[in-house]
This record gives C-alpha cells, structure tokens and sequence, in this order.
C-alpha cells in the first residue's frame, strides 16, 4: 500500500472533469440551434433491458480510434458503473493522457447506466448492495440489496449484447466502480470472479451493513483455493478518520477497511489474485475519482510494445 501524490497524473484527470455535466449523452439537435444540449461525439447508446425486473436500462458506448480501420481486431472492454459521471468522465481521461503517445492500449468502453425513470441514488443504492440493510442516511422507504439481481443482469443481458455488437474480447473484460460501485464489483469478484479479469474499486463502501463484505470473503475463501483475477484499489487519504482534522471522515475509516480487504484476501494465498492499491494523498471521497480512475486505467490497461 502506497501513499500517492502525482499532480501530473491529477491535472490530467481533472480535465476530464469538464465533462461530466452532460445533459444528454447521445441526443444530437439540429446544427442551427442555439442553446442545445451539449452531447458526445461519436459514442452510442443502446437499450438493454433487465427481462426478469422489468427495469429498462441504458449502455453508452464509445469505440476506440482503430475500431473501424481494423476489421479483424477484438478489444478489452471496460465497463464502468455509474455511467452518468463515469462514462464521459474515462472517456475524456483516456483521449487526454494519450495526447504524446500511448500510454494505455486501446478499448471499448461501456457505461452502465442507472434505470430508465429513477434517479441515480435510488437505482444505486437497490443495484450496487448485498444486503437489505446499512444504507445509513437513506430515505425509510429506500430499496437496497439487489446487487446479486443486477449482477446476473450483467452477466446475462448486458456482456452478451456487447460481446454480439461489438468486436469485444471477452477474455478481457474490466470492471470499474466507485463507491457503491466499488462495492459491486467486490461482490462480483467474491461470487462470480470470472465475469471480469480486472477490477479497479475504487474506495469501496466496506462499511456497508456492518461491514458485511468481511463475512461474504470469509464465505468464499472458505469455498475456494483460487481467486483468479487481478484487482487494483484506491481511496483518498481523507477518507480516514482523524478526530482533529475537518479534511478527513468523521466516522467510517475507508482507508484503514481497504487496506484490512487487501490483507485478508492477499492472505489466503490465491495463486491466480493480484492485488495493487494506492491511498491518494490530499483527496477525500468526493475528489478523489479521477486520479484514481486515472491510476486504475494506466495500471490495468497500460499500452502495449
């Protein structure tokens, strides 16, 4: 574990900012309109609904440079939760860090977006839990606790679309979250590794239920001798817990749960886990994303020779 400080790699993330107020993805209006939405050039958004909720969900897609002068070439795909701040979010950081040559390889991108009708905590908070319990500060009424649901809708729905759609390679999947997002993806990794063989979670909501993540890892460790799949993690150094200092956590220390998920599973000796994590210096909840996707992406998916 590796406390990190890279203004560099931060700038270059924080551009990617400008972005994220987007208020449509991939709806264009007439050139001669003043005052339209801003939208995304060159990228797609395809209907995926989940047969067994009802739900209709959204992927938004964005193909790399190459796609259409390399016919025969198949991609890693990466597949980020949270589609609506994360999806032109990597996009703009990927295009930004490759400006002087490659420094990640090439990829399609894939945004998983929140359900059609719902607002994104609402689908969030249902979509991206274990358990119904330990959504602490949510409205009475709120739904969690779906994640195994709409964890088999990926597995179901959303990969093989991509994987029939587009040139996708399906031996190189990724899997990128923050937050609650974060928290999905190590539900996945713990229940069903092989849907994705990277993951990037990016300080993730151990705390949730009493940290009931601890006991679903105990569970599968006690099920498994493997755990194939290599995982990078990152939190803010501000997301501790230090009582004289306003800058960090009052009460839930995800610096010291990230760093306790790294040694327990790191210490049951799976011959096929590879585990990298970096605590950003400087950065809290809130702030820390970008450089942490940044990281993720130039760790996970780093150019080729």
């Amino acid at each position: 574990m590796r406390i990190i400080c890279d203004t560099k790699l931060l700038s270059a993330a924080v551009i990617g900012l400008t972005l994220i107020a987007v208020p449509s993805i991939a709806r264009s209006a007439p050139a001669t309109e003043e005052g339209r939405a801003y939208t995304l050039e060159g990228t797609q958004v395809w209907s995926v609904p989940d047969p067994r909720s009802g739900r209709l969900y959204e992927v938004f897609v964005s193909l790399p440079a190459s796609y259409a002068h390399e016919p025969e070439r198949r991609y890693p795909v990466l597949y980020v939760a949270d589609a609506d701040y994360g999806f032109p979010l990597i996009r703009s950081i990927t295009r930004r860090i490759n400006l002087d040559g490659p420094v990640t390889e090439e990829f399609i991108l894939v945004g998983l977006s929140y359900a059609k009708g719902e607002d994104g905590m609402t689908s969030r908070r249902r979509d991206y839990t274990p358990t119904i319990r330990g959504g602490e500060g949510a409205p009475k009424k709120a739904v969690h606790g779906q994640g195994a649901q709409y964890q088999r809708y990926l597995r179901d729905q959303v990969l093989p679309f991509v994987e029939r759609k587009f040139r996708a390679d399906p031996g190189r999947r990724v899997f990128m979250g923050h937050s609650y997002g974060g928290l999905l993806g190590a539900q996945i990794l713990l229940s069903e590794p092989q849907l994705f063989r990277d993951y990037i979670l990016g300080s993730p909501s151990f705390w949730y239920d009493n940290h009931v993540m601890w006991k679903i890892e105990a569970d599968y460790a006690k099920a498994h001798r493997d755990l194939a799949a290599n995982v990078f993690l990152y939190v803010g150094a501000f997301e501790g817990v230090h009582p004289n200092d306003r800058r960090f956590n009052r009460n839930r220390d995800m610096v010291k749960d990230l760093q306790l998920f790294e040694r327990r599973v790191m210490k049951r000796g799976y011959p096929g886990l590879r585990v990298k994590s970096e605590v950003l210096a400087g950065e809290n909840h809130l702030t820390v994303f970008p450089s942490g996707f940044t990281r993720g992406l130039v760790h996970t998916l780093p150019a080729q020779p």
